[in-house]
């Protein structure tokens, strides 16, 4: 089948999305598939596509909206239309349109959806995941986030008029762009299963279904591969974006007040890390927590596996929480802080946060590293456990949906 994907940022820019997109193409095409993506053209300097993805790619016309230009903008309207059918000429017609973004990507894949059904005579099946937690994540960075949501709710109702479809009475603010946007889709996912409750609590789809973004199977083969390190005491590892949704700072005060001993390695950077820096020295932990910076995804797979366990301290902000499923498929257990996270990894091994206070993170730290300083191997993940994380397992729950949605239609 030919699949055309659409989504807000470009599929080698920055961004666990992007990461999944690219993922997901890939394996699609070892089975046979095409995949298009269509996304907002990249102006990161001296950016030039691979050989491998010039074809696939299908990039549409925008403005870069970041200092770095690493991310860009493509206005829903009858310009994008044009580039995006012009894209499309020539090539196999396409079985149905996913969407991969919850913006403008979410905009243009509705429009393209509709042309491609008028064209063709027939409707062509719209599928809808949803990776942003676009209530949660507006609401961090702005006081006005009713006002925002309105906002988004006009936008939408400009460049795609009244919805075709039921929206719930349920959904409001956020929920209710989200539910408008969803109301002429085939089948609405979800990256987990948590935020797919949360969706059809909120009334955005009656059903939401769950399609997780996977692991690349090769990448962790080859960190599996290599040997852990040896070490004098249990190694923890936290990775992430350093901002206050993720409670690094919290993470930070943990340790301190838990005293234990071990070895904490924190990879990431962000707007936090001077307070990090300034947090580490004042408690006067520096012995056993290190910067590691900024790490590339097979250093992020290196320093997870290598690790006793993994720590994850955001708390309902995640849609999806890549990194404990890339932990769990190298073997390595995780410090939940988010419940919702812990069901959906689902897996033995691991300890569990009872609440958000840094004291209760505090004495799950001491359990872990009591329990790892006794007997590390006891508490891995089985193998056969991280399995059904990779790539290969979540492209087969991938096409069960296109499959589904292309049997009604």
């Amino acid at each position: 089948m030919h699949i055309l994907v659409v989504t807000d940022q470009h599929p080698d820019s920055l961004g666990g999305v992007q990461v999944a997109i690219r993922l997901q193409r890939r394996f699609l095409e070892r089975l046979g598939h095409r995949v298009t993506v269509a996304a907002p053209a990249l102006h990161r300097p001296g950016y030039v596509a691979d050989a491998a993805d010039r074809e696939a790619y299908l990039d549409l016309p925008s403005l870069p909206i970041t200092r770095d230009r690493e991310y860009g903008l493509s206005l829903p309207g009858a310009r994008t239309d044009r580039a995006l059918a012009g894209g499309l000429r020539g090539l196999p017609p396409v079985d149905l349109v996913h969407v991969q973004g919850d913006f403008w990507g979410a905009m243009t894949g509705v429009r393209a959806a509709r042309g491609l059904s008028a064209a063709r005579g027939r409707r062509v099946p719209l599928v809808l995941t949803m990776h942003n937690h676009v209530d949660a994540g507006t609401r961090a960075v702005t006081p006005l986030a009713p006002l925002a949501f309105a906002g988004l709710r006009g936008w939408r109702a400009a460049a795609l008029g009244r919805p075709r479809g039921a929206v719930s009475p349920l959904a409001r603010g956020a929920w209710r762009y989200l539910a408008e946007l969803a109301a002429e889709a085939a089948a609405v996912t979800a990256p987990s299963r948590h935020f797919a409750e949360e969706l059809e609590r909120h009334g955005v789809a009656p059903e939401v279904l769950v399609t997780r973004g996977g692991v690349d199977d090769e990448a962790i083969a080859e960190a599996r591969s290599r040997p852990r390190s040896p070490r004098p005491r249990p190694r923890l590892v936290w990775l992430g974006r350093m901002s206050p949704e993720k409670r690094i700072l919290e993470f930070v005060e943990a340790i301190g007040e838990s005293d234990v001993d071990a070895d904490v390695v924190l990879h990431g950077a962000g707007l936090l890390l001077p307070r990090v820096r300034e947090r580490i020295a004042r408690l006067g932990i520096a012995d056993r927590v290190s910067l590691a910076g900024p790490v590339p995804y097979a250093g992020a797979l290196a320093a997870m596996r290598d690790a006793d366990a993994l720590v994850q301290t955001s708390i309902g902000f995640e849609t999806q929480g890549l990194t404990p499923f890339e932990a769990a498929a190298l073997g390595t257990p995780t410090v939940f802080c988010d419940p919702a996270i812990a069901d959906d990894v689902d897996v033995r091994a691991g300890w569990r946060v009872p609440g958000r206070s840094v004291a209760e993170l505090a004495a799950a730290l001491r359990d872990a590293v009591a329990a790892l300083a006794g007997d590390p191997a006891a508490h891995r993940v089985p193998e056969a456990e991280g399995r059904r994380f990779l790539q290969s397992a979540q492209t087969t729950v991938l096409l069960d949906v296109y499959e589904r949605v292309l049997g009604g239609h």
